[in-house]
């Protein structure tokens, strides 16, 4: 009845796996607990699990990359003590099982689980905001999408608790990920949670793409369009291109598994090097999906803090495009060494140098738009300077690797473990940073602590340095990735100077997590009255801090780039004399309740048990008929709930 799951699952006889799973189950049962206690469940369920509007869930998004954050660094601190201590005849404290489990378990968590949602959420938030425009597209899958992400990232952690996680990487290589060799659950956990939630990821790519292409302010024109908003496009077109691959890779890998199907077995007629290729042709445009928003962000944080239109706008778009479809030429880089020919190895080879031409323009765009700018170092812009000098690092490394010749010596190094997390984190994690303190205050309406927040940078910024620069000279040295112990103990001094780095960014999440409550402690001090706290150049900073519902009360008319810039050098903002009443979207549970029988679903499939499998699907169905044949009739607000907002909003700025 229960297919394969028992008692056994849970693991009784292995201490720190029963010490992990408690604290994750007594944290959950606590938040519980003090949700009911407080009485918060309504508000809860009334304001953000059922909303559709794209800023709560923006919100909720980069709240789950936050949460997840913390649990893939948990995993991140533990491979660092393990290998610091594991040299010569020291085994270290972790096991190889649970070892491989763990640094599986923190590339799938980081990239999917949080870099991706971070990105997402921010792009969810501002996009609309920054066209002028009072919603995406389509508000209710964008709930959906949002609630299946959150679902997949609930499986991966259920696999604490109950059963294992896969022990192939994150990218989960066959042979290694086939029955043969993994008969476990692990593998199943990790292909069941990233098809759920690639769904989801697929459904964000279309709503975002529809929102900028067919929903824009009157006037603004593509060439108006803030540089983030480019970013969020072609991001989105990647999404749309690239998850696709993902899905049907991974759709091949369970049939291969669950009914003896042969895509990626040599033995039955199948090519594992099939499955290396989709994997990568997914996974290198996946970098630049993540990369193009927090490009994006520096753009706008450096222009607003420079007090300058950003130099080279056009050239910016360019690049921005040519990264977009250059990153679908390059992705053979990543397996210089599987025998395919000097020719290939050559083409691909010159294709990975192209690429770094138009992010090279990009980085020289922006130093020019700070040179003669009146620059203000607050929090975004230091994590913008910081991302620059270590971008640099990471790319000129990631030009090195796209030598065949270089690469053939390089690669499943530590050096590649170097350059892949010199470009994660110092573009993404410090763009997404960047991106949470800069509208921080337009979410919630009060400042962030910009004493804690550049205790956090800083510490992020040395920690980096000193927990991935001596991974260089390891790879260097010959030290492959993926292990457990090592026998060289000339090793170790590096490996303690990373795991000292390590603990230097522990302290930039406990610094983050210290800013946001003394900050949420000190709001009232830290109030936004006007809506622009940073002198910014673009729409979202002339609406309310928090925004309402509708975004704006009347939709703007943009004559130029910049457009509230623009606005700003008019004068004083002539209100009409009269609004119209405005449809707002209701709330739908649709996307919370889809996601709980997603869960019910994956969960079934994982341990087979199929009774409860199927109805999962055919409850999630009935859901989705039940939502979609419902007469649904939006909300409005009147012309004179719109003319008080708007005179309530203007009095503090008519008084200042």
């Amino acid at each position: 009845m229960f297919g394969k799951l028992n008692w056994g699952a849970i693991p009784f006889d292995q201490p720190i796996p029963m010490a992990a799973s408690l604290f994750i189950v007594v944290g959950v049962l606590g938040v519980l607990a003090l949700v009911s206690w407080k009485g918060w469940w309504p508000y809860l369920w009334r304001e953000w699990l059922t909303s559709v509007d794209h800023k709560r869930i923006g919100v909720m998004y980069v709240l789950l990359a936050l949460v997840l954050l913390v649990r893939g660094f948990i995993d991140a601190i533990m491979m660092r003590s393990q290998l610091a201590i594991a040299a010569g005849g020291a085994q270290g404290y972790l096991p190889p099982e649970h070892y491989d489990q763990i640094f599986s378990a923190h590339g799938t968590i980081m990239i999917f689980f949080m870099a991706m949602p971070f990105m997402i959420g921010l792009m969810n938030f501002v996009v609309p905001l920054q066209l002028g425009v009072r919603d995406v597209a389509f508000p209710v899958l964008n709930a959906i999408s949002f609630w299946l992400t959150a679902s997949g990232a609930l499986l991966v952690n259920i696999s604490l608790v109950v059963g294992e996680f896969a022990r192939t990487g994150w990218l989960a290589y066959p042979p290694l990920s086939e029955l043969q060799f993994s008969p476990g659950v692990g593998v199943d956990y990790y292909l069941w949670a990233l098809q759920i939630s690639g769904i989801g990821t697929l459904l964000a790519g279309i709503n975002m793409v529809t929102t900028i292409l067919k929903l824009r302010a009157p006037g603004m024109t593509y060439m108006r369009m803030p540089v983030f908003c480019w970013t969020a496009l072609c991001s989105s077109m990647l999404i749309v291109a690239a998850f696709p691959i993902l899905t049907a890779t991974f759709g091949m890998l369970l049939l291969d598994r669950y009914v003896g199907m042969h895509f990626f077995t040599n033995d039955g007629g199948g090519n594992c090097m099939l499955y290396v290729n989709l994997i990568w042709a997914w996974g290198h445009p996946e970098v630049y999906i993540l990369v193009l928003p927090a490009f994006g962000i520096f753009s706008e944080v450096i222009a607003t803090f420079s007090g300058k239109q950003l130099f080279g706008y056009r050239s910016m778009v360019v690049a921005t495009l040519a990264i977009c479809v250059l990153s679908f030429m390059v992705w053979l880089h990543h397996f210089f060494t599987m025998g395919a020919g000097a020719d290939v190895n050559a083409v691909f080879g010159i294709m990975s140098m192209i690429i770094a031409i138009p992010t090279g323009v990009k980085l020289f765009n922006w130093l020019f738009t700070l040179y003669r700018g009146r620059i203000r170092f607050e929090v975004p812009v230091l994590w913008a300077i910081g991302f620059m000098v270590t971008f640099a690092i990471g790319g000129m490394t990631g030009v090195l690797m796209a030598v065949p010749p270089a690469d053939f010596v390089l690669h499943n190094s530590l050096f590649l473990v170097a350059h892949f997390h010199n470009v994660i984190i110092g573009a993404v994690l410090f763009g997404a940073m960047a991106g949470y303190n800069y509208w921080f205050p337009k979410a919630f309406g009060f400042t962030l602590d910009k004493r804690l927040g550049t205790v956090s940078f800083w510490c992020w910024l040395i920690g980096f340095y000193l927990a991935f620069m001596p991974l260089y000279i390891l790879g260097l040295l010959g030290m492959t990735r993926r292990m457990q112990h090592y026998a060289d103990t000339s090793w170790q001094p590096y490996l303690i100077v990373a795991e000292v780095g390590a603990v230097v960014i522990l302290g930039g999440i406990v610094a983050t997590i210290a800013q946001l409550v003394v900050s949420i402690r000190t709001r009232a001090s830290r109030r936004d009255l006007d809506g622009d706290p940073s002198g910014g150049r673009t729409l979202e900073w002339s609406t309310p801090s928090p925004p309402p519902a509708y975004n704006f009360a009347v939709l703007p008319e943009v004559e130029s780039l910049d457009a509230f810039w623009a606005m700003k050098q008019r004068g004083p903002v002539v209100t009409p004399e009269r609004y119209d009443a405005i449809e707002v979207p209701k709330n739908s549970a649709n996307g919370f309740v889809t996601a709980f029988f997603a869960v019910i679903t994956g969960f079934a499939m994982i341990w087979h048990i199929w009774w409860l499998a199927s109805l999962g699907v055919d409850s999630a169905v009935l859901t989705l008929l039940a939502f979609g044949w419902m007469e649904r009739t939006a909300g409005e607000v009147s012309g004179e709930q719109l003319a008080e907002a708007e005179r309530a909003r203007l009095r503090p700025m008519e008084s200042a």
